[in-house]
């Protein structure tokens, strides 16, 4: 018993922080590293045997309007808040490790520290970005007949042909989704983390998987009946890191097609203006919708090939 009212006042041991550690310095630190190192050297091998892939009848001196301000400051939001989450992530994951060697302890505390005050205030940004990208962007991300075509001929990716797409073609909804439902995920075991005690995602997610008869999961074993809040904070941890791994992974591809990997991809982004032939070739569909609104003229309802 205590006098103590906080949550978790009266556990006596806490068995299972070592695990934990175990797991976060072992496998989590190696197969995560690995995973984000591999990811770049499929990249960088796709470049070097791929190439740059170039817009077909070359640019042409007309543009069109692909993303407005505000989409573009949602996107730049989302962007920038998760590529300074993962940084601060990985410092603090890494740091000791990796960074303690060079730079000593003491500079790594004022980094440490830093990092950790980021990570906390710019989580805020990240959210309020994934709600303004949802809001926006869900109803061009809804699956179309469309997108099995696309897929079905790799998106113009490994060729030059380049199949009818919306706004958004198939890969992009795949990254859109991805983002929406890992970045979700990310966020609750955030908050979680951000209001230790107060936020339980795991016991109440255990509890429904007992319920449909679920008692054990692959590398992970049996489901407990029930988890002690110090338990529930090192399941939010894990989940955390491995979540932000997959969707670090998925977000590098996605700068490197937006970039180095397509020609005329990244004016989507930085100004807004896209090339004609560029969004003829890869958004077919989304210009001859957009040139009949201009005109005032109906769409063609049949996609081009």
């Amino acid at each position: 018993t205590s006098q103590v009212r906080s949550p978790g006042a009266t556990l006596l041991v806490q068995d299972g922080g070592m695990g934990w550690l175990q797991f976060r310095e072992g496998p989590l630190r190696l197969y995560g590293g690995y995973f984000l190192l591999g990811m770049i050297g499929l990249l960088v091998l796709f470049y070097l045997i791929r190439g740059r892939i170039k817009i077909g009848a070359g640019r042409s001196d007309q543009t069109i309007t692909r993303f407005k301000f505000v989409e573009r400051f949602a996107h730049w939001l989302l962007a920038g808040s998760f590529i300074l989450l993962g940084l601060t992530g990985l410092i603090t994951l890494f740091g000791r490790k990796g960074l303690i060697p060079f730079i000593g302890h003491d500079a790594y505390s004022i980094l440490a520290l830093s990092s950790k005050w980021i990570h906390n205030n710019v989580s805020w940004a990240f959210m309020l970005a994934l709600v303004m990208v949802f809001v926006m962007w869900v109803i061009h991300n809804l699956p179309s007949r469309t997108d099995l075509n696309w897929i079905a001929k790799g998106g113009g990716i490994f060729s030059d042909a380049h199949p009818p797409a919306k706004k958004f073609n198939a890969g992009q909804k795949l990254i859109f989704w991805s983002v929406i439902v890992l970045g979700g995920s990310i966020s609750a075991s955030g908050l979680a983390l951000l209001f230790p005690f107060e936020i339980n995602l795991f016991a109440a997610t255990f509890e429904k998987m007992r319920a449909f008869g679920i008692t054990e999961l692959p590398l992970y074993g049996p489901i407990p009946e029930a988890l002690t809040p110090h338990s529930e904070m090192m399941h939010a941890q894990i989940w955390h890191a491995l979540v932000s791994f997959i969707l670090m992974g998925i977000i590098i591809a996605h700068i490197y097609i937006g970039s180095v990997g397509m020609e005329g991809a990244y004016d989507a982004m930085g100004s807004g203006e896209v090339d004609l032939n560029w969004a003829k070739e890869h958004h077919s569909l989304w210009v001859d919708e957009e040139l009949a609104k201009a005109s005032g003229a109906p769409a063609d309802a049949t996609p081009a090939e």
